[in-house]
């Protein structure tokens, strides 16, 4: 009988060392699968921050876009209370893609306002030629009313 037991107990020892073996492999693997999701978590983590550094300076360059499209840099509007307000306009935008179409909308409304401005030029011209033609045929029929008198 106590051969019996000491057989048991040597079967249950059997057995814990086994489940040890066991647990210690199950261990190892978790270990290696914790290692490998830190290692993917870190690599995706850096690629966000080079993200998030590349649309910051992406931004950065748009408001400085912007701004010289607004011609901030004009000595009229360079003083603080305009360059803050429009610093807080330029700020306020969510997106880059927001940023973007606000800067699509500003290129399209410089390119119409560079148009009106060269057909207001063109007619300006027009109208000087127009009146120096004017004046100098005015000149001329004067000249001759003298020259008959």
């Amino acid at each position: 009988m106590s051969q019996d037991l000491t057989q048991q107990w040597l079967d249950e020892i059997k057995t814990l060392k086994q489940q040890i073996v066991q647990l210690q492999q199950d261990k190892d693997a978790a270990w290696t699968s914790a290692e490998k999701w830190r290692q993917l978590y870190n690599t995706e983590s850096e690629q966000r921050r080079t993200d998030a550094q590349m649309a910051q300076q992406t931004i950065t360059s748009l408001k400085t876009e912007i701004q010289r499209l607004q011609g901030i840099d004009e000595p009229t509007l360079n003083d603080a209370s305009t360059t803050d307000a429009i610093q807080q306009q330029v700020a306020q935008f969510a997106s880059l893609e927001e940023l973007q179409t606000k800067l699509v909308a500003f290129i399209k409304e410089r390119d119409r306002l560079q148009l009106a401005l060269k057909t207001e030029q063109e007619n300006h011209a027009a109208t000087r030629n127009s009146l120096t033609t004017a004046l100098g045929d005015a000149i001329d029929s004067l000249t001759r009313e003298r020259g008959k008198n």
